[in-house]
Parts: C-alpha cells; sequence; structure tokens
C-alpha cells in the first residue's frame, strides 16, 4: 500500500486481504494529513471494521464524546495538542478506549514516552498496514467481546424489528421499500455508531454504487423524520458515513 511522499506507509504491493478476527469493531483513526486518514479508513473498513476518522484532536474528542469506540489510532504529530497529550488526558479523565499510536519519531525514548502516556502500542513510520491491523487484533483480543446485536431498536415512536424486517409506529406498520429496509436493517445493527456508506452498500441488498445509499438514505427520511432536512435520528456523520441514533 503506498502512500504519499510523506512516507507514512511502507511502500511496496499489496499483500493479500487480511480478515478481522473481530469484524465490525469500531474504529476512530486521528490523523491530520487528509490523504493519510482516507487511505488507512478505507484499507482497515476492507478488513471489515467500521472507521470514522477526525483530523486533530479537537473532532477527536467530539466523536469520542457521542459515540463508543473500540480503539483509536492516533498520529502523534498533530496541529495543536499532539497525540501524546491528547493520550494523557484520556487516560487523567479515566477513559480507558485501546490506543495506537502513530509517528515517525522511531527512536527509544520516543517509545517510552508514548507508551508510559497511557498509549496500548506505538508504531513507528514508514509501517506496513498488515501490521497495523494485526496490532489492532492483539489489541481487540484482549479487550472483551463485542455485544450481539439487538433484536430490536427504538428511536422517537418507532421499533425497527431486525429479524422480521418490520419498522412499526405504535400499532401501525410503516410501509418500505425493499433497499429502505435491507438499508435501516443494517444501520438499526450498529445503532449509535456511523456506518459507511461503503460498508452499507456491502451489507445491505443495495445494487449499484454509493450514490444508491445517498437515495435511498434520502428516501428514508421523510418516513421517520421530523424534518428531514435535520434529521434526529437518521443522520449523516462528516467522513464516515451514516448512523441510526436511538433513544
Amino acid at each position: 500500500m503506498n502512500l504519499s511522499p510523506n512516507g507514512l506507509l511502507a511502500g511496496g504491493p499489496r499483500s493479500p486481504k487480511f480478515i478481522s478476527m473481530l469484524e465490525g469493531a469500531h474504529l476512530l483513526v486521528v490523523d491530520d494529513d487528509t490523504r493519510t486518514r482516507e487511505l488507512l479508513r478505507r484499507f482497515l473498513a476492507e478488513q471489515g471494521y467500521r472507521v470514522a476518522t477526525a483530523a486533530d484532536t479537537t473532532e477527536a474528542e467530539a466523536q469520542l464524546a457521542a459515540l463508543a469506540f473500540d480503539l483509536v489510532v492516533l498520529d502523534v504529530m498533530l496541529p495543536g495538542e499532539d497525540g501524546i497529550s491528547f493520550t494523557k488526558r484520556l487516560r487523567s479523565a479515566k477513559r480507558d478506549v485501546p490506543i495506537v499510536l502513530l509517528t515517525a519519531r522511531g527512536e527509544t525514548a520516543d517509545r517510552i514516552s508514548g507508551l508510559a502516556s497511557g498509549a496500548d502500542d506505538y508504531l513507528p513510520k514508514p509501517f506496513e498496514p498488515e501490521e497495523l491491523v494485526l496490532r489492532i487484533r492483539a489489541i481487540l483480543r484482549r479487550a472483551p467481546p463485542p455485544s450481539e446485536a439487538p433484536e430490536a431498536v427504538d428511536f422517537g415512536g418507532f421499533r425497527f424489528d431486525i429479524a422480521r424486517e418490520q419498522l412499526t409506529r405504535g400499532t401501525s406498520q410503516i410501509k418500505l421499500t425493499s433497499a429502505e429496509t435491507s438499508l435501516l436493517k443494517v444501520l438499526a445493527s450498529s445503532a449509535n455508531a456511523p456506518v459507511s456508506r461503503e460498508e452499507l452498500l456491502r451489507r445491505s441488498r443495495l445494487s449499484g454504487n454509493v450514490r444508491t445509499v445517498d437515495v435511498t438514505v434520502t428516501r428514508l427520511r421523510p418516513k421517520i423524520e421530523e424534518d428531514p432536512r435535520n434529521p434526529r435520528f437518521l443522520q449523516t456523520v462528516r467522513g464516515a458515513g451514516y448512523l441510526l441514533r436511538t433513544d
């Protein structure tokens, strides 16, 4: 996986696809380089992870406050607050989300400083993306297993039965198209966590490209939102996709 002249990832041809041991784990990638963020997001999503991104610690803190993450991939060299300071602050606030630090500083003293800040692992650049996946696997293997998907989710006055693929409001069933039902099923299975357009397309019965996902969301919102232009439940998460927010 080649990445920019910055040499953040090692070069060379792509290795065979790694399959994540904990498919569906929710990761947050924090890096100020737009191309790096996107390449890491795409690569990790290909391994079965759900991936959100942030450009700095301010964005990262907002995401961590709003959503539950299983692990954070955090660049050390960030504008404003650096990754090590952010890690120390999270740990002092008793935030125990696992953290993998990424940095161009590969000296022993820097690695010790990173781990001493409370990080779970420290990966110097350049690195093979497969090595990052292996380190993520090792950390998640030690974490408690993810909870099973709910049988149904409630939001507003609605209830979506995932197994039956039925949306109801009180005693009334809401009529959905096959595409809308399929999309809502994926979002409900990952309620309160963003799901990328690519993952929605892969896990649903939708055909076409990611534009199909956007069109289906646009058609679904008027059926569940009081104000589709200012959605309360089916929300767009910038840089991450869509999420279904429950009560």
